[in-house]
């Protein structure tokens, strides 16, 4: 019964895709006789069922005509393929399966194989940049997918916006801060050094040195900064005196402020994936 579905399987996804049996055959390395003999009622060898499987863009069950149901078996999955990889490919990794997700809410990724990440790498310019975003009533999606900025934002409606985004901030003195360029400059520069561990302390020499500012001008930003949480401030004995040094705290929230600044100012134009068929406000 395998070996008949098997075949079934190979010869109706060929014939659905327009492959001629000598394409599939070359593709995984057989004689396009071979290929003949699985559609006939012959079964493939196991070593050539994830060839296969690749050629079509499939999951080897589904050679067997069989869906996923266990779904908690394949998060369990999903959950460990990321814990067990390498610190130095999570991130990636992570990032293919959001666009997995991406694609699988638009089209059926087994019966519709898109362009990969990697292959948007290769094809877009430098300075190109390629998104994906998904607008429901009940929430919304926002990815870059490549290659001058790569993220994935993922956004259930919150039951208050007043709560979730109003309540205890001021925007608008956060804005006035950020409005002033030596400020910003400042953020930009801390968020260039090395974080963590590796953090160096500084005083207000050091702004004062590397973006030409006055001592006043220096410790309104140390001010500003403490005002956000943005600097640890240390007193340490120094030459007979008492000294005051600061330690910043990089935040990938700030990246991500500019990520999102810059598709306010310059409106992304250009999708792999894009739906919007949502009515309801964002802030409600």
């Amino acid at each position: 019964m395998s070996a008949e579905i098997i075949g079934k399987q190979i010869q109706s996804l060929r014939k659905e895709r327009g492959y001629k049996q000598e394409e599939l055959a070359n593709a995984v390395g057989v004689t396009t006789q071979a290929v003949s003999k699985w559609e006939n009622g012959g079964v493939p060898d196991t070593e050539l069922l994830p060839a296969i499987a690749n050629f079509f863009g499939i999951s080897i069950d589904r050679l067997f005509d069989r869906s996923i149901n266990d779904y908690a078996e394949l998060s369990c999955a999903v959950a460990k393929k990321v814990h067990t990889a390498p610190e130095s490919e999570k991130i990636k990794l992570m990032l293919n399966y959001c666009f997995d997700m991406e694609r699988a809410a638009m089209t059926d990724p087994e019966r519709e194989p898109s362009t990969s990440i990697e292959e948007y790498e290769n094809a877009l310019g430098e300075n190109e940049q390629r998104y994906s975003s998904l607008m429901y009533e009940n929430g919304f999606t926002r990815m870059g997918i490549a290659n001058r900025s790569q993220y994935f934002l993922i956004v259930p409606d919150a039951k208050s916006s007043e709560k979730a985004y109003f309540e205890g901030v001021n925007y608008p003195e956060f804005f006035k801060d950020f409005s002033d360029k030596v400020f910003f400059d400042s953020c930009v520069f801390f968020h260039k050094r090395k974080c963590g561990v590796e953090n160096k302390a500084f005083t207000t020499t050091l702004l004062v040195k590397k973006l030409n500012v006055t001592e006043e001008k220096a410790q309104e930003i140390i001010n500003t900064f403490k005002k956000y949480g943005m600097v640890r401030e240390t007193q340490i004995e120094m030459d007979d005196e008492i000294k005051t040094v600061y330690t910043f705290e990089s935040t990938p929230s700030f990246v991500a402020l500019l990520i999102f600044a810059r598709e306010v100012i310059k409106k992304p134009n250009s999708f792999s994936y894009f739906y919007g068929g949502r009515n309801e406000p964002y802030l409600k």
